[in-house]
């Protein structure tokens, strides 16, 4: 995957404020996805990250995450496997249930998505708090995978969320406010 050493990709990521309500700064890669050069040069850097944790199955949590597992997958020539809300997924599902800060929230996968002991990264398009990406990584470990790793494009850094994840953790890119 050929990408630009010199391309800054923050360039290509819009802040949005007040968004999804008022205090909020919302971080759009939307920008970076429609601009070619910079979306590829995202997927390899973000290839090069985690090709050294050696992972068999890239977990994707929904729905940014599927934006970066399914190319990255591809590209890498591994499988990839979804992480969604409740009754997305056809067949058998397991779930994990986990808190957020007002109320709860649940995370599920097809019970047969990945084999037990299989080596697993998990990418999400942001790390803010950790509670979804930890709840994922505890999801992946239930049905006994080994998780290699996770992986985001961006991290909000003074959310201190990657203290969460309890497996390694590498972002391309750090927000500190």
């Amino acid at each position: 995957m050929d990408h630009d050493t010199s391309l800054n990709l923050k360039d290509h990521i819009r802040g949005v404020p007040d968004f999804p309500k008022p205090g909020i700064l919302f971080y759009d890669i939307s920008t970076l996805l429609r601009h070619g050069p910079a979306w590829r040069t995202a997927l390899a850097r973000m290839a090069a990250l985690i090709k050294p944790w050696q992972p068999q199955v890239l977990a994707g949590i929904e729905s940014r995450g599927f934006l970066l597992a399914a190319p990255l997958a591809a590209e890498l020539g591994l499988g990839f496997v979804m992480l969604r809300k409740p009754k997305k997924l056809p067949g058998a599902t397991i779930g994990y249930d986990y808190a957020l800060e007002y109320g709860t929230d649940r995370i599920e996968i097809q019970a047969d998505a990945v084999q037990p002991g299989q080596r697993v990264v998990v990418l999400d398009d942001l790390l803010a708090t950790g509670g979804t990406l930890a709840a994922s990584i505890h999801l992946l470990q239930q049905v006994g995978a080994q998780v290699a790793g996770a992986a985001t494009l961006i991290e909000l850094n003074f959310l201190q969320g990657r203290g969460k994840l309890g497996v390694p953790f590498q972002s391309l890119l750090g927000y500190d406010d």
